[in-house]
């Protein structure tokens, strides 16, 4: 079989323009791929393809597909030992390096997903062998052609309260099915990185209960799909230029409310159907979890790395570097840092086989995703207290910088003899946009939430716990404790 080249960031482009509907301020907007609100980061999300098809580094960062040879990313490859597990993460690792952290639904997300789907096809088969079938083919094809795909699993917030419209559904649901396939209608929230992404998984990931067997179904949808609306929340790309905001500029990945008004999707495309106990099982019974979210830790471990560094810097530029409480400071944020890539090393030494695969031991990745979700808002807080009032005092914008009225007077206040004017200012717009900015503060909300809320991460890590070994070894010193009768 030939092996043949990877895609390529000019054919991602050009499968986004596919007259998708999103909705901003007010209006329907269909060419995203060139609008003002997501144009840059649409394109930072098509360099990661062309980062993986250059030469220099196709071999790490793609495998050849086993059905069409052509290279596609490490991220759908299903790793059967220790080695080819570290490989693969370290492509993944070098996919967020590329945005220092910042995107969080890379392609990498959800192709995690699937692939923890593909390997446990056995349960699949038990559910309806047409419905594995649907999930192997459209496996296939979306490996073969290395597609980006986002999901929306979890419900709108306003589905715990009485619906506003007595019997419209509020939470996406199949309302019609015929011999192509179901047809669904409501809402998901939340979905995030839609403008990079080309496909939908769709999908219940909250527990369902006896009669709600119409939520209970899994599917992939084209984000072209005729009915399908995206309700984008405001842009933090739009209007900011790249010197003063040099992640939102860039690394703005959109989130989007996803409403379904009667979009119908073909029954090759339906994983699971009217199945409350399936729509648990993949989730819970199968490798997705540790799969997916194990990359969510190794893309954390880059993201805090580049914070650390960017803390260090601002600490370098005020004079505070020498400080004991500074140095305390960063030597905690260090540890913190070392913390979470560390249990990613460890997930992989302890992995676990699941039938013929290696996987992330997945007790050591929902105890990662419980630390973190806790680190980060810490690690944030922690940041904020050594930049002090120094990322207040920013000229309004790059042009004081450029204007001869008062450019002489930013370089009087802002220089020093460390860093020039443009030097200093371009870095502390870094600091806060990390940081302070919305778009800074979105990521704060992000980090402690990916996952769900923090009692259900500590609930999944409480199951997934070896409580017998904890336990037996209170057991095995109580036995050695002579009884006093």
């Amino acid at each position: 079989m030939a092996d043949l080249g990877a895609k390529t960031g000019a054919e991602h482009l050009a499968s986004l323009r596919d007259g998708r509907s999103f909705f901003l301020n007010g209006k329907a907007i269909t060419g995203h791929v060139d609008h003002p609100a997501f144009r840059n980061s649409v394109r930072v999300g098509a360099s990661l393809y062309d980062f993986a098809a250059h030469p220099d580094n196709i071999e790490k960062m793609t495998f050849a597909s086993p059905s069409s040879g052509r290279r596609v990313s490490r991220a759908w490859q299903l790793p059967t030992s220790y080695e080819e597990l570290v490989k693969r993460r370290k492509a993944i690792s070098e996919i967020s390096r590329q945005t220092c952290g910042w995107i969080g639904r890379s392609p990498d997300h959800v192709a995690s997903a699937l692939s923890g789907m593909m390997m446990s096809i056995d349960l699949f088969e038990r559910h309806g062998r047409k419905r594995a079938a649907a999930l192997h083919e459209y496996f296939m094809w979306a490996r073969d052609n290395d597609v980006w795909c986002g999901y929306a699993i979890v419900p709108a917030q306003i589905d715990r309260l009485p619906p506003l419209h007595p019997g419209e559904p509020v939470n996406a649901a199949i309302v019609d099915e015929d011999s192509e396939g179901i047809t669904i209608r409501g809402s998901r929230q939340l979905a995030t990185g839609l403008t990079m992404a080309q496909e939908l998984l769709v999908a219940a990931v909250q527990p369902l209960k006896p009669g709600e067997e119409k939520v209970g179904f899994t599917a992939m949808v084209p984000l072209s799909a005729k009915g399908l609306k995206l309700i984008s929340r405001r842009s933090y790309e739009e209007g900011t230029s790249e010197f003063d905001a040099p992640l939102s500029s860039r690394f703005d990945e959109n989130d989007a409310v996803v409403y379904f008004d009667d979009v119908k999707i073909p029954w090759e495309r339906v994983f699971v159907h009217n199945d409350v106990e399936m729509a648990k099982a993949q989730w819970f019974e199968t490798p997705v979890m540790a799969y997916q979210n194990y990359p969510a830790q190794i893309r954390l471990g880059n993201k805090l790395i580049f914070l650390l560094g960017l803390a260090y810097r601002m600490a370098e530029a005020n004079g505070t570097l020498k400080m004991p409480g500074t140095q305390e400071a960063l030597g905690q944020m260090a540890a913190e840092t070392n913390q979470v890539r560390s249990m990613v090393a460890a997930m992989e030494v302890n992995g676990v086989r699941f039938g013929e695969y290696f996987i992330p031991n997945p007790g050591i990745q929902y105890s990662a995703q419980v630390l973190s979700q806790q680190l980060y808002p810490a690690f944030i807080n922690r940041f904020r207290e050594l930049a002090g009032g120094s990322v207040l005092a920013r000229p309004s914008s790059h042009l004081d910088l450029s204007s001869p009225e008062t450019s002489q007077l930013i370089e009087r206040t802002q220089g020093s003899a460390i860093l020039s004017a443009v030097e200093r200012v371009k870095l502390f717009n870094l600091a806060w946009d990390a940081i302070g900015s919305e778009f800074g503060s979105r990521h704060t909300q992000y980090e402690m939430f990916y996952a769900g809320p923090t009692f259900s991460s500590r609930m999944r890590n409480f199951a997934a716990f070896d409580w017998d070994e904890a336990g037996g070894t209170v057991d095995a010193l109580l036995e050695t404790v002579a009884n006093p009768i």
